[in-house]
């Protein structure tokens, strides 16, 4: 089984304490096609600028990934530039230059209008609906979003998710959506909206999940002693959490918890270094090999 994440392919320019980087490879379906090319298929979906660097088009293909609905306009590359101080848990965003993606129109190909699992990572609700009318019959769509579009387009939003099985999103976000300050009502309020399942990342405080059929079921982070930058940490997760499932063609409670662990797992690793340097050289062997730590440290 493929699947098909739409996102940004961006340049990012990140400082943590542990230093700075400019023009980083980046964006929502970069991180997240790192983790599910260790499952499935990824097909890509995209826009870039003219200036965007050659070096990192054969980089996305050497590793696996379909681009051929990835596209390259005139005008320059989104860029984010952000800054993480003390826990990490949160960026301060000093800049966004949206370029191109302003005006984006996602493109796919016939072939892939038949892919049945989708990720609409965090892009505008606008542009995430252009895609779904594309799409013939999908069994399987997960959905991220931010704050800024809960607060500046929060009606197109939950329009949306009215469509969606598998809605994903931080704690904060998840409060902000809802009303609620507790997770679980968070949870129930926005399964209320539309999809059969909620996914509540909490960072290095682990994940939550909530279905309509009453099954919930939470796991930690994985322990890291060093993080060095967390930029994409959620979309390496939902890439994890994605990927799996669609390689396994079913979703049960089985499944589901071992989609989350590999998730989990996948974002351990993200955080360990800038950018894609750390996920862009996994193998699956190396998510087995912590998945069996990750078990040990929490059975008992």
């Amino acid at each position: 089984m493929s699947i098909i994440v739409l996102g940004t392919v961006a340049l990012d320019s990140v400082k943590t304490p542990y230093g700075r980087r400019k023009e980083l490879l980046g964006g929502s379906a970069a991180h997240f096609s790192m983790a599910a090319r260790l499952f499935t298929k990824v097909n890509l979906i995209a826009i870039v600028g003219c200036d965007f660097p050659k070096k990192h088009i054969a980089f996305l293909r050497s590793k696996g990934l379909n681009l051929t609905s990835l596209i390259m306009d005139k005008g320059k590359t989104f860029r984010w530039e952000g800054e993480y101080k003390g826990d990490l848990n949160s960026a301060l965003t000093l800049n966004t230059e949206l370029g191109v993606l302003s005006v984006f129109k996602p493109q796919v190909s016939e072939e892939q209008r038949k892919i049945e699992n989708i990720f609409l990572a965090n892009v505008d609700p606008d542009i995430q609906e252009h895609l779904l009318r594309k799409m013939h019959s999908p069994k399987l769509i997960g959905l991220d979003s931010m704050n800024y579009w809960i607060n500046t387009k929060r009606k197109e939003l939950i329009k949306l998710l009215k469509h969606i099985d598998i809605y994903v999103a931080n704690d904060q976000e998840a409060r902000d959506l809802s009303g609620e300050n507790n997770l679980i009502r968070a949870a129930k309020c926005l399964c209320s909206f539309g999809p059969r399942m909620t996914l509540i990342k909490k960072g290095e405080h682990g994940v939550l999940f909530y279905s309509k059929s009453g099954f919930i079921f939470s796991l930690p982070a994985y322990p890291v002693e060093k993080v060095i930058d967390p930029t994409g940490a959620g979309d390496t997760f939902a890439g994890g959490f994605m990927g799996y499932l669609a390689k396994s063609g079913r979703i049960n409670s089985l499944t589901i918890k071992k989609a989350l662990a590999y998730g989990t797992v996948a974002a351990s690793f993200n955080v360990g270094d800038f950018g894609l340097s750390k996920t862009s050289k996994l193998v699956p062997g190396d998510l087995e090999s912590r998945l069996i730590k990750f078990k040990d440290c929490f059975s008992f």
